[in-house]
């Protein structure tokens, strides 16, 4: 009578319960990117729509029908002119980054937001009503103190007023750097201005402590996070690289020109 206890069985049980494992995993994620797909895609509106002040009731349908009043396009940063020989909707500017003809490496005396690389290509989102330019969305990431912040800020129709301000990807420490996350704070940036009337220098910025009616220059300073000051930090450099004519300065410079 052969062991049934015998390592040989015991081997061979292993294996083929670790294959068979491995057969469903691979099955479930396979069957599943499809789902995951339309849920980033789904997110990605989502997040859009909720800095543009756009309202949906969560569903699908709704937020699709929304997003369809939404422009999507594609900057070349460098000259801030759009290009349309490169279909935005299969665009992904995080890949773009790591592939070297599609991005640019950043002089580290200019790389504020530590970000290292950017793509030449950027996609941004344009609202319009009754024909003029009502709202732009444009895409930011920067470090904090543990990691890339990603986040989109949407402009009012004179390209300068801030309308919204979201970060849906980021590592902060929940309480203190997390709370860039915190809808209280990212209702403080509406009415913010980034530029002053000169010049094309952002001038946003945010603070040790609290903006009050007695702060100098009001209109580009947001409350600091208490115990935050690095994640602060890095969320000033990021407005100020992606306002900068290494960012989107170019493009909103162009903008202007066309709605003048």
């Amino acid at each position: 009578m052969s062991n049934k206890d015998s390592i040989g069985r015991t081997i061979t049980v292993a294996l083929i319960l670790c294959i068979v494992c491995s057969v469903v995993v691979s099955t479930a994620a396979v069957l599943l990117r499809p789902m995951q797909i339309e849920n980033k895609e789904l997110d990605r509106k989502l997040n859009i729509l909720a800095v543009a002040d756009i309202q949906t009731d969560g569903s699908s349908a709704s937020i699709d029908a929304a997003f369809s009043q939404i422009q999507t396009r594609l900057v070349d940063l460098s000259t801030g002119q759009f290009v349309d020989d490169v279909d935005p909707d299969i665009f992904d500017a995080r890949k773009a980054v790591s592939e070297e003809g599609k991005s640019v490496e950043l002089d580290p005396l200019d790389d504020t937001a530590s970000i290292r690389r950017i793509p030449k290509l950027q996609k941004v989102y344009l609202i319009e009503q009754n024909g003029n330019l009502d709202k732009v969305i444009v895409p930011v990431s920067g470090y904090g103190l543990w990691s890339t912040m990603f986040g989109y800020i949407a402009l009012e129709g004179d390209l300068n007023t801030i309308a919204g301000l979201t970060f849906y990807e980021h590592a902060e420490t929940p309480g203190l750097g997390g709370e860039i996350s915190n809808p209280k704070w990212k209702a403080k940036w509406v009415g913010k201005q980034i530029y002053d009337q000169v010049g094309s220098t952002p001038e946003i910025e945010v603070i040790k402590g609290e903006v009050t009616s007695t702060t100098p220059n009001a209109q580009f300073k947001v409350d600091g996070l208490s115990g935050a000051t690095l994640t602060s930090n890095g969320v000033t450099n990021l407005m100020q690289f992606w306002f900068g004519d290494l960012g989107f300065a170019p493009m909103l410079s162009e903008l202007k020109k066309q709605e003048a």
